[in-house]
C-alpha cells in the first residue's frame, strides 16, 4: 500500500501535481491542511481515496479540523497543527494522539519537515510544505508512506 502525504499546498497546485504524477500509482493520499480551496481538484487529480483536514488558512472550509484514518495496524491522527501550538513543540499533539489511542500523527502548519519518533509510542510526523517550504534548503517536500506484506510501514521524505 503507497500512501502520500502532504501539507500546505495553499492553491498552488503546481507541486501537487508534480508529487502525484511521480509518485502514482497511489492507495490514497492524506492531505495536512491549508489546501485553500483546491479540495476537490486534488480529489480528482489523485485516482484515489483522498482525506483532507482543514487548516488555519482554509477560511469557511468544512474540513475536519482533526481525522483519524487507519491503514494496516496503524491508527493515524491527522490535523493541521494550529490548534495544538506546533510553532513550539509537538508535545500537546502526542499527548492528543496518546489518549486517542494513535500510533502515528501527522500535521502541517510549521512548512518545516520533520520524521520524529518522541517517544517510542507515537510516531510524529510533518511532510513539510509541498508549495511554500521553510526549511533551511527550501525544497517543496511531501512523505511517502507504504505498507508491506507483513504490514509495517516504511516512511520516505521525499523533495521535488
Amino acid at each position: 500500500m503507497k500512501i502520500l502525504i502532504m501539507s500546505d499546498s495553499h492553491n498552488h497546485d503546481i507541486n501537487v501535481e508534480k508529487a502525484i504524477k511521480k509518485e502514482a500509482p497511489l492507495d490514497a493520499l492524506l492531505h495536512l491542511g491549508d489546501s485553500q480551496g483546491s479540495e476537490e481538484y486534488i480529489k480528482r487529480l489523485a485516482g484515489c481515496p483522498v482525506y483532507m483536514v482543514a487548516g488555519n488558512c482554509d477560511y469557511f472550509s468544512r474540513l475536519p479540523i482533526v481525522r483519524f484514518v487507519e491503514f494496516g495496524k496503524y491508527k493515524i491522527m491527522m490535523t493541521h497543527g494550529h490548534y495544538y501550538y506546533v510553532t513550539v513543540g509537538a508535545q500537546d499533539l502526542v499527548e492528543e494522539a496518546r489518549v486517542n489511542h494513535c500510533n502515528i500523527v501527522m500535521y502541517g502548519h510549521t512548512h518545516r519537515p520533520v520524521m520524529n519518533g518522541t517517544d517510542g509510542e507515537v510516531l510524529v510526523l510533518n511532510p513539510g510544505s509541498i508549495s511554500f517550504p521553510r526549511q533551511e534548503d527550501r525544497k517543496p517536500s511531501y512523505m511517502v508512506m507504504q505498507i508491506d506484506e507483513k504490514g509495517e510501514a516504511s516512511f520516505r521524505l521525499m523533495y521535488l
